[in-house]
C-alpha cells in the first residue's frame, strides 16, 4: 500500500524552514565572490600592463599610492619560498568555503563569506597562472598607503573586510543562520 502523499505547504518558510534565506545566502556569497574575483584580476591586468614595476604613481599625494610589485609569499613578503603552500591553504579555504555556505542563513555571514572567497580565489589565481609557473606564481599587489608597512590588492581589501567582519559578528553573538547566541529562536507556526 502506498503511502499517502503529504500536504503541500503554503509557502517555502513552511515546507522548510529557512529555504529562501538559504538560497539567497548560496547566491550572495557566490555573486559577491565572482565580483570581487572580477574587480581583482581586471585591477591586476590594468597594473600589469600600465605600470613599471617598482615605480611609485601618486593617486591622493602621498597618502595613498600604486606600486606595482610581484609578491612570492604572504603578507609582507614572508615565506617567499612557500609559494606552493599558499596557494594549497587558499585552494583549502575556498573549497571549505563553498561547502560550508550551504549552512549559511544569515545574509550578514554571506558577506563575509563570500568577499573572504572572492579574494582567496583573486589572489589563488595568481598564485596558480602567474610567472615564475604553476602553484608558485606572485601576486600582483599595488596599493600603498601612508604609514602601512605593506603593499596590497583588491583581494587583500575583501579578505581584511571580511576578517574584520567575521569579528564583529561573533562578538556581537550573531549566528549562521542569523540569531543571536543566548535568544530563542521564534517557534514555527
Amino acid at each position: 500500500m502506498a503511502a499517502e502523499p503529504e500536504p503541500i505547504a503554503a509557502s517555502a518558510e513552511q515546507a522548510e524552514p529557512g529555504a529562501r534565506p538559504r538560497i539567497g545566502a548560496i547566491l550572495l556569497v557566490l555573486g559577491l565572490a565572482v565580483v570581487w574575483v572580477g574587480v581583482d584580476q581586471l585591477a591586476k591586468w590594468l597594473v600589469e600592463t600600465n605600470l613599471k614595476e617598482g615605480v611609485a604613481v601618486p593617486v591622493i599625494g602621498e597618502l595613498v599610492q600604486f606600486v606595482f610589485v610581484r609578491n612570492p609569499g604572504a603578507a609582507f613578503s614572508i615565506g617567499g619560498g612557500l609559494t606552493w603552500l599558499f596557494a594549497v591553504v587558499a585552494l583549502a579555504v575556498a573549497v571549505f568555503i563553498v561547502v560550508f555556505a550551504r549552512r549559511i542563513r544569515s545574509l550578514a555571514w554571506a558577506t563575509v563569506f563570500g568577499m573572504l572567497l572572492g579574494g582567496t580565489i583573486g589572489n589563488l589565481l595568481d598564485r596558480l597562472f602567474r610567472e615564475p609557473g604553476f602553484g608558485q606564481g606572485h601576486v600582483v599587489d599595488f596599493i600603498r598607503v601612508w604609514g602601512l608597512p605593506f603593499i596590497f590588492n583588491v583581494a587583500d581589501i575583501a579578505i581584511t573586510f571580511s576578517v574584520a567582519m567575521l569579528v564583529i559578528l561573533v562578538l556581537t553573538g550573531r549566528n549562521l543562520d542569523g540569531t543571536r547566541h543566548g535568544k530563542p529562536k521564534p517557534a514555527d507556526s
